[in-house]
């Protein structure tokens, strides 16, 4: 089933009703601020993390994982000086590499500094899988990324740079299936992070089979090798993706997944499974835990069908009367991010981590 034609360059985000054709693409040249006059560089890092939390997972994807650091102008020279640390969550096929020309950074962050926001450590994890897509979850088909993000990589930040290690002075964000990492990890791990947030957050809902699309089923159910799943379109890709994630099984290779279809009838227990993954699905589940976050924001494009998901969550909030903010801007799902980036998610990480918090820590290796 072919795509539709796209002019600009793109990556797929997750399409995730189980036979829904329509892709949404996540174009790589979005709209760029302009640059900030006088503002002053920051540093990169490329390194790579050890993912305790992967190892030994089915479909042999890498425990080593690519990390991009983003140190503040003022970091080098004040060598006591200790930050804050954002971590964002890239979308469906793409890593954090490509993730990082789509946010625009380092230019966003420069700008976004010049602009008043106070300084942090940005850090931008890889956690791009076999099939293009970890879902930020827990699987022994995947590994489990949603440990790998809260944990390994907080705790290896904290060890190798200078770094406030405190759960107030950790932001978590996302877009697209990052933005559904952020909600699905900033619900379960309020003690790593205190505040949140989501921008156009996919897969929200639980989802429905819909209507058998044998062609679809027929294709998935053929694959038997990563070079087969690498030539699927990007959507019957993101179903397999899914599938490692939330209906994992030791017992089934050569992928160790279930699909919710099999000869086009629907399967009841993977469709549950699914279901269960859902946000909106468990989100009452950790009402406790959503408020004590010191922040929580979303937001989402006038013409980006996530908006009607997002707008759910920012209602469930609202229900329980956990304070956040919530705003439909206008633009498509990808066209905005790195300006959303620059002017609004830095600036309100600025806003509501704890930059004064100065505690020593023990028994840790000295960062740098």
């Amino acid at each position: 089933m072919a795509l539709p034609r796209v002019v600009a360059a793109f990556a797929l985000v997750l399409p995730l009703a189980l036979t829904d054709a329509r892709p949404l693409l996540a174009q790589v040249q979005t709209n760029v601020p302009p640059v900030v006059a006088g503002a002053k560089p920051v540093t990169v890092d490329h390194i790579r993390v050890h993912g305790t939390s992967l190892e030994g997972n089915l479909e042999g994807d890498a425990v080593d994982r690519d990390v991009l650091v983003f140190l503040p102008p003022s970091y080098a020279k004040e060598k006591t000086r200790r930050y804050p640390v954002v971590y964002a969550l890239h979308g469906y096929s793409i890593g954090a590499e490509q993730w990082s020309h789509e946010i625009h950074v380092p230019q966003t962050i420069e700008g976004a500094f010049a602009r008043g926001a106070g300084e942090m450590i940005v850090v931008l994890p890889d956690s791009k899988t076999l099939h293009n897509g970890s879902m930020y979850s827990s699987s022994v088909t995947t590994g489990d990324f949603e440990r790998f993000v809260s944990h390994d990589v907080v705790a290896y930040v904290d060890a190798h740079y200078r770094t406030i290690p405190d759960r107030r002075s950790r932001g978590l964000v996302g877009h697209s299936m990052g933005g559904y990492g952020a909600t699905r990890i900033g619900m379960k791990h309020p003690d790593v992070f205190g505040t949140l947030y989501i921008m156009s957050p996919c897969c929200l809902s639980p989802r429905g089979t819909g209507p058998a699309n044998p062609q679809i089923d027929s294709v998935l159910q053929a694959v038997k090798s990563p070079e087969q799943s690498a030539s699927l379109p990007f959507f019957a890709r993101a179903q397999l993706a899914s599938a490692a994630a939330w209906s994992p099984n030791p017992k089934n290779p050569p992928l160790y997944l279930d699909l919710p279809l099999q000869n086009g009838t629907p399967r009841p227990d993977v469709v549950a499974k699914w279901a269960a993954n859902a946000p909106l699905a468990f989100v009452d589940q950790y009402i406790g835990n959503l408020r004590m976050y010191r922040g929580i924001a979303m937001d989402v494009g006038d013409k980006d069908g996530l908006r009607v998901d997002a707008g759910k969550l920012h209602e469930v909030l609202d229900r329980y009367g956990i304070t956040n903010t919530f705003e439909v801007y206008s633009g498509t799902h990808t066209s905005d991010v790195a300006d959303r980036f620059q002017n609004h998610v830095l600036p309100f990480f600025s806003e509501h981590l704890d930059a004064s918090i100065q505690r020593k820590r023990s028994g840790v290796s000295a960062a740098r």
